[in-house]
């Protein structure tokens, strides 16, 4: 076991933890200025990437159907939990908001993705596909809701999500796959070239952005509720996630990949929410930052765990 999870430090953690150290680098000593490499990430290297993967996918319609029961299921049982232990602990409205984002909204993304291929190759890439489309959408329609329900609107949250460009490629792949079509293979070549350039760039702007996470100080009436956070969504989210997978019958490359997913540290864009809602953003800054780092410790054991399972 130790061995597998040695192996896994080196050949996973260590690779993505170069692009990350860089980005950190850069936004210490250069004030690397995310916001261009953030929309170049949203519009230009994730549709690039989630066509890339979806149009040549080696996933079945069960394993699209268990994916998106499994995505919906977690985020309710995830909430459930948040609120209960709001709740029981008595927070604050604001530090409830903030429990909730940082329990349900993990770093799938511009973390996961790059993790899951290092660790699990293109078939895992494959089966992360479905469930970080279904990320997204949620993020821009119950994210909001969770973040701030007096000021929600369905209009604007579902304007959100068709602004996104992934969504557009995730309909462009699937409408390839189900009447038999190709793109050109120079087009195929343009767009998977874009693809590689996905995970060194998010994870050196996760880098950048750790960096200003940890400027954020907490004060001390929200320790309680950061505790709290931690403890979901570094013991608790893994256990649920388990629990849920055995009780959906998945198994094999989708099970390991689901469970690694749901498992990854808190989202960094649950911190933009916080800030824009006043949903306890020092609660959420904090948890991200020491999410993040537990995780290059924690992910591998998960790795090993399910890779011997």
């Amino acid at each position: 076991m130790i061995q597998s999870v040695l192996s896994t430090l080196i050949q996973v953690i260590v690779p993505l933890s170069i692009p990350v150290l860089a980005g950190a680098l850069l936004g210490r000593f250069k004030n690397l200025d995310t916001k261009p490499l953030l929309t170049l990430y949203l519009y230009f290297l994730s549709p690039a990437i989630i066509l890339d993967t979806l149009a040549t996918a080696e996933i079945s319609f069960d394993d699209v159907y268990k994916t998106l029961a499994f995505a919906l299921l977690n985020l309710l049982l995830l909430w459930a939990t948040a609120k209960l232990l709001g709740k029981i602990l008595k927070l604050a409205p604001p530090e409830a908001a903030g429990l909730t984002l940082i329990s349900t909204f993990t770093n799938s993304v511009n973390y996961g993705l790059p993790l899951v291929l290092l660790a699990f190759g293109q078939l895992g890439l494959d089966k992360a596909s479905v469930y970080v489309i279904a990320q997204m959408v949620i993020v821009n329609t119950i994210g909001v809701y969770f973040a701030a329900r007096s000021q929600f609107s369905v209009r604007s949250a579902v304007r959100s999500v068709f602004s996104l460009p992934s969504i557009y490629a995730a309909i462009l792949a699937l409408l390839l796959r189900a009447f038999g079509l190709h793109m050109p293979h120079e087009v195929v070549s343009g767009v998977s070239m874009v693809a590689g350039a996905y995970p060194p760039v998010v994870l050196a702007v996760l880098g950048a952005q750790m960096v200003k996470v940890q400027t954020v100080r907490t004060a001390r009436n929200v320790q309680l509720a950061f505790w709290t956070g931690i403890t979901v969504r570094l013991l608790l989210a893994p256990l649920i996630a388990t629990l849920l997978l055995l009780l959906l019958d998945i198994d094999g490359t989708l099970y390991a990949v689901l469970l690694i997913l749901a498992s990854m540290p808190v989202a960094v864009n649950s911190v933009v929410l916080a800030e824009r809602f006043g949903s306890s953003p020092s609660l959420v800054s904090r948890c991200i930052l020491w999410t993040t780092l537990a995780s290059f410790l924690l992910l591998p054991v998960l790795i090993a765990i399910v890779g011997n399972a």
